[in-house]
């Protein structure tokens, strides 16, 4: 195949749809996968996959390998949940516990499996978010668990540069996404706007751009970041 491929882990919505719909766009062979649904472009190939199985993880890059012709070039770890937030003192176990199934434990098996088998010169990016930096209330185990993805993919940076794979984080800021709308009333989404001094939450397509020039040749020389679209939220 002549296009270089890219892999949406989480691609049907939200940050990782507008993400296929970038690589798309950029000349990409595009695959991405799903939980229940696969509504992807034309043209684009979906696989049903838990990132919390590993197995199953290594399969989808088989699959992509097999059916594509050739190992991505460009990996994007997007897949995640979020759960309600509340205070640690009140902090739902379970919930935490989901958090650090998908979160940790499922983007460790996505980022293992990229280290693997992303192609020599290629791109791996991992969306976490700017609230490592900018603690909100409520929302220490969420922001915990994306922490482990940047520690993870700075470490990775230095181990796969042999290979010139370059590894990046993107870290948003609120993001217009049903799962940032998800239990939110008109006053906190009033106050998550407020975090930038424009006053308005992003749009996927703007995190999407981030990951598509990062994805790109022009950011030949852009390794082990954390890029942080969010609107000078911080």
């Amino acid at each position: 195949m002549d296009k270089k491929i890219a892999l949406v882990f989480g691609g049907t919505r939200g940050i990782g749809a507008a993400c296929v719909r970038r690589l798309v766009a950029d000349g990409y062979a595009v695959a991405y996968t799903f939980v229940s649904t696969a509504d992807g472009p034309a043209g684009t190939r979906g696989y049903q996959a838990d990132i919390r199985d590993a197995a199953r993880v290594a399969e989808v890059f088989a699959a992509v390998k097999r059916d594509l012709g050739g190992a991505p070039h460009c990996v994007v770890a997007n897949a995640g949940i979020n759960v309600p937030p509340a205070p640690m003192a009140q902090f739902d176990p379970d919930n935490f516990r989901q958090l650090v199934e998908t979160n940790i434990v499922g983007a460790f098996n996505v980022l293992s499996a990229a280290a693997r088998e992303v192609a020599d010169g290629g791109s791996i990016v991992a969306l976490t978010t700017s609230m490592v930096r900018h603690a909100v209330p409520g929302g220490g185990p969420y922001t915990a668990s994306k922490a482990a993805v940047e520690g993870m993919a700075r470490s990775m940076a230095k181990e796969l540069a042999a290979r010139k794979v370059r590894v990046n984080c993107v870290a948003p800021g609120p993001v217009d996404t049903d799962l940032f709308r998800a239990g939110k009333t008109d006053e906190a989404k009033a106050r998550s706007a407020a975090m930038s001094p424009f006053n308005r939450i992003g749009t996927p397509e703007e995190v999407a751009q981030v990951v598509g020039f990062l994805a790109s040749d022009a950011a030949s020389w852009v390794h082990g970041q954390v890029v942080q679209p969010n609107g000078g939220m911080v």
